[in-house]
């Protein structure tokens, strides 16, 4: 059975660093694509940044320049590294994985609280 478990979310000031990871267990075979995807009270679930095995990434507008997706195969994981954080940036954010650009398995999100 296929497990995603993300870690490192918390409180952070506006404008500081915070570095979130995904773990993937479960699968015998790598995933196409994996990435991070965020949802606020009352707003849809959004793109925030996917990457590709070849590593060709796709980022949301809000966070160009500001966040930096990584993935790491041989450990089967996954991260979000996110500087200049903004109280919009404020959700529950939750990694993804599946062999299109249409995501497959979710994990249980983690949070993430911008303080101004």
């Amino acid at each position: 059975q296929v497990q995603l478990v993300e870690s490192g979310g918390g409180l952070v000031q506006a404008g500081g660093s915070l570095r979130l990871s995904c773990v993937v267990s479960g699968s015998t075979f790598r995933f196409n694509v994996m990435g991070w995807y965020r949802q606020a009270p009352g707003k849809q679930r959004e793109l925030v940044a996917t990457m590709s095995t070849g590593g060709t990434t796709d980022y949301g507008d809000s966070v160009k320049g500001r966040f930096a997706i990584a993935r790491d195969n041989a450990k089967n994981t996954v991260y979000l590294q996110m500087n200049s954080l903004k109280p919009e940036d404020a959700a529950v954010y939750y990694c993804a994985a599946g062999h299109s650009a249409l995501m497959n398995y979710w994990g249980k999100g983690t949070r993430v609280t911008v303080s101004s």
